[in-house]
């Protein structure tokens, strides 16, 4: 007979023991299972780590670019990251950036052909692009009037970055440079860009038809070069550059590349190998500044060019002046992140779906 659960003997009844059998069981497998998550989640962090590590490490770093910066004659820090973005032309097939650079290339020894100021809203849901010609006629700090791409032969980054901040008045977050053989390999990384040509270009037998077309990397080099030919000459070129900017984006970020664990390691592998960054910017700030951005759209990145007025020449340069005032304007919405309500009444500035 049992009385208040307890049997003859003064035992626990059998239907209470088995109860706390498979409790004591089940909090075992509780546990059991918490330290297996626990440490399937140690090892995917561990496996980020590493990859971040790994990646972030081929990126060249341009030491001190900041530092011979006097602080004072810097523009107030906005929200959001600005970056600002320089290609530089060798004319070489090889590397001069990143760590696959040729042993002999020496950083900021070319004039820069491209310089671009990339914004991303704080928010990280839109981004801008604005290209400033590299023969834009503006003041070099301690050197007068030039195109704003001596700057870099003059003074290497820290006068740049001096340049483009007193034209703009935009606080420059960070400084990173790829050069054109760069371009070309993270262009086959893609799988080729999808650009709509407006004029035929050739340039050393390589042939680029008008039209849309899938351009490979050597072909995509053609397409940027390309200057003479065109009706804008250098304005042109910019706009190309964008063009090229833009569809490399958009392959990248629609295409299969970035879901497939794969061939987003190969494509980051690829541009982390072709790039140089300032050592400001840390393989940690690499992978935040990454994470920040996932939500970014092609469609929320705005391409524009600086407001020009037209070209002239000064001496025996040929070069772009700028519209001070509607660049003020421009500027302003950078540092305020509202380009997408600038660009929604300017339509016109907004990069072409076809340009030269």
């Amino acid at each position: 007979m049992s009385i208040g659960g307890m049997v003859d003997g003064g035992g626990p009844a059998p239907d209470q023991d088995e109860e706390r059998g498979r409790r004591r069981r089940g909090v075992r497998a509780l546990v059991y299972g918490l330290i297996a998550l626990l440490v399937l989640v140690l090892l995917a962090a561990a496996g980020v780590v590493i990859v971040t590590q790994q990646l972030g490490s081929q990126v060249g770093r341009y030491p001190s670019v900041f530092a011979p910066i006097d602080p004072s004659t810097r523009p107030a820090d906005a929200a959001g990251q600005t970056f600002l973005l320089i290609g530089t032309d060798s004319r070489s097939p090889e590397p001069t950036t990143g760590t696959d650079a040729a042993p002999d290339a020496v950083f900021g020894s070319q004039r820069s052909d491209v310089i671009m100021v990339a914004s991303i809203a704080e928010d990280g849901q839109s981004a801008s692009i604005v290209s400033i010609p590299r023969d834009s006629y503006v003041d070099i700090p301690g050197r007068g009037q030039n195109k704003i791409n001596a700057a870099l032969a003059f003074g290497g980054p820290p006068l740049l970055i001096q340049t483009v901040e007193q034209l703009t008045r935009v606080h420059i977050d960070h400084y990173a440079v790829i050069d054109f053989a760069g371009f070309a390999q993270m262009t086959d990384a893609v799988g080729g860009i999808d650009v709509n040509v407006g004029q035929e270009s050739e340039r050393d037998g390589v042939v680029v038809p008008a039209g849309e077309q899938r351009l490979n990397g050597e072909q995509a080099l053609v397409y940027v070069r390309e200057r003479k030919s065109l009706p804008g000459g250098d304005l042109d070129r910019v706009r190309r550059q964008q063009a090229a900017l833009r569809a490399f984006l958009e392959k990248a970020l629609s295409s299969g590349t970035l879901s497939s664990p794969t061939g987003a390691y190969n494509l980051v592998d690829t541009v982390t190998r072709h790039v140089g960054v300032d050592d400001s910017l840390s393989n940690t700030g690499l992978a935040q500044l990454a994470f920040g951005m996932r939500d970014l759209r092609n469609s929320n990145v705005s391409f524009l060019t600086v407001p020009v007025t037209g070209t002239g020449t000064e001496g025996d340069q040929s070069v772009v002046y700028l519209d001070e005032g509607a660049g003020r304007d421009l500027w302003f919405a950078v540092n305020t992140d509202t380009v997408p309500q600038w660009v929604a009444q300017r339509p016109q500035e907004q990069l072409s779906d076809t340009p030269r």
